[in-house]
């Protein structure tokens, strides 16, 4: 009778799961990941061969438009900064007072040594407007029900062409990602966790970005706090305010 009851509630709640279309179990993320605005101050630790460094910064971002980034330590990178205006990136060293534009293949380039790549950081695109999608099924991940998802790029600049997300079904956030080429070879794998309700909508607090193509660990990124929607400076937006 046990195994009744669990195989009919495990059904029902598949059936709800397929009842829902792959564009809308989208915008769910999106409606979770996405804001007008926010300010996010993060810590990320790349873990290298040998050892491992951490890195902390503050970032503000408007849509995915505008943001600027500086980092606030280590010494060696404090007062480094990073403004990106449409699909446009400069950054700031102030060792030699130098701005750089990042472009083309540069943008392909490690930002800082670790797994993230300056098109990762640039790419702040909702999935709905990038990807089309398909549910591949479900299967359970730590007695949590997840929905698979296969998204495909629909527009030609989209940073990888295919990915592969296993969605909780509770918080509608991706737990595991994957992000392939076009030829179909898996570049990197994304875990998240530590989910928690902010301002009325599920956001992941720590996420393990892995290059596997590359040797290591990867790279962890920390939250240490965000605001949705809040006030920001208008002056951030500029060239001028890299040099400040």
């Amino acid at each position: 009778m046990k195994y009744i009851i669990s195989t009919s509630i495990a059904l029902i709640i598949v059936s709800a799961i397929l009842a829902q279309s792959p564009a809308e179990i989208m915008q769910r993320i999106d409606d979770n990941m996405s804001a007008d605005n926010r300010v996010i101050e993060s810590s990320m630790t790349i873990h290298g061969r040998r050892n491992s460094r951490t890195i902390t910064s503050i970032s503000y971002s408007v849509g995915n438009e505008k943001s600027f980034t500086e980092y606030l330590s280590p010494a060696r990178e404090k007062g480094t900064k990073m403004l990106k205006l449409d699909d446009r990136l400069w950054t700031y060293y102030p060792a030699n007072d130098r701005t750089v534009q990042i472009s083309g293949h540069m943008l392909r380039q490690s930002v800082m040594g670790s797994d993230l790549s300056y098109e990762d950081m640039m790419d702040d695109r909702k999935l709905t407007d990038v990807y089309s999608a398909e549910i591949e099924g479900d299967e359970q991940v730590e007695g949590r029900q997840m929905i698979i998802l296969k998204l495909t790029a629909k527009v030609d600049d989209a940073a990888y062409y295919s990915r592969k997300l296993w969605v909780d079904k509770e918080y509608y956030l991706p737990v595991k990602e994957e992000l392939y080429a076009k030829s179909g070879q898996l570049l990197k794998r994304t875990i998240l966790s530590d989910f928690k309700k902010i301002e009325g909508r599920w956001y992941p607090m720590k996420l393990n970005f892995k290059d596997v193509l590359k040797q290591g660990k990867g790279t962890d990124w920390e939250i240490i706090s965000i605001k949705f929607n809040t006030d920001i400076p208008e002056y951030l937006f500029s060239k001028a305010a890299l040099k400040q």
